[in-house]
């Protein structure tokens, strides 16, 4: 899955909603200056823009496979390194963070317990490394009312429940497998209130992730029949969508001095 759209458009689209949850992991890791911070997979910067409010551009670094991203992103922090590249094979040295996370990004990883061992090897020892991701099984994700209309209207599109780590436990299992020590999981919750329909709907209709990728692909008279019935589900608005997403958190672990003592230049 590949995200080369406008960031403008996924911001539209995501931020919406990925800006609360950033600013709640940005607590949920202990985020507090001076650390020096990695943002993988950080897309336009919703978790960046919480990361730069608390530490300062200076102590932010960011990375992201899209390069219509990574130019948004530019554009958006000028002061703030990025690059292009992905999380399986970060390009900085070992433990030069003191916390990397990668809010809304696992899912879409190609090797989820890789790229999290690449946060962890990039972070300094006893650092947290954090990850989120919706509740997609469960259907919990913001796009929720629009994935179970499809079901109804074009059932011959899944949804992304079996995308990696939407489902319980499995970012524990990621993070474990990755090697991190001292590994917690919790729920995150954010609500958002939509103003219109109009307003909720229109960033769909372009393309934006799977689910956009699937309404850009029906045909007229059924995408016209899924407005329809959103639109009668939901109503003219205000609205509120609640999303809840997996959050996990583990530590690098210290590592074995000579002897098998823990290596006191470390901590």
């Amino acid at each position: 899955m590949t995200f080369e759209v406008a960031g403008e458009a996924y911001d539209r689209f995501m931020g919406r909603y990925s800006r609360p949850l950033a600013g709640k992991l940005t607590d949920w890791l202990e985020v507090t200056a001076p650390q020096d911070a990695l943002d993988v997979g950080a897309g336009p910067g919703a978790w960046t823009e919480h990361l730069v409010a608390r530490l300062g551009a200076d102590r932010v670094s960011a990375i992201d496979p899209s390069e219509a991203f990574v130019g948004a992103f530019r554009e958006r922090f000028p002061e703030v390194e990025v690059r292009q590249g992905v999380a399986e094979a970060l390009p900085y040295a070992d433990a030069s963070f003191d916390v990397a996370g990668a809010c809304l990004v696992v899912h879409f990883m190609r090797d989820p317990v890789a790229g999290i061992a690449e946060m962890a090897r990039v972070t300094r020892p006893g650092g947290w490394v954090g990850a989120t991701v919706w509740d997609l099984a469960g259907r919990r994700e913001p796009m929720a009312p629009v994935w179970s209309a499809l079901a109804e209207l074009a059932p011959e599109h899944p949804g992304e429940g079996k995308l990696p780590g939407g489902a319980a436990g499995q970012l524990q299992g990621f993070f474990e497998e990755a090697g991190l020590v001292d590994v917690e999981c919790t729920e995150l919750a954010v609500t958002v209130t939509h103003p219109t329909f109009e307003e909720w709907w229109e960033p769909y209709l372009h393309a934006v992730g799977p689910i956009g990728e699937v309404i850009k692909a029906l045909d007229p008279d059924k995408r016209e029949r899924l407005r329809s019935t959103l639109r009668e589900r939901l109503g003219a608005g205000p609205f509120e969508i609640t999303a809840v997403a997996f959050a996990a958190r583990g530590r690098r672990a210290q590592p074995i001095g000579v002897g098998g003592q823990r290596d006191p230049s470390s901590t």
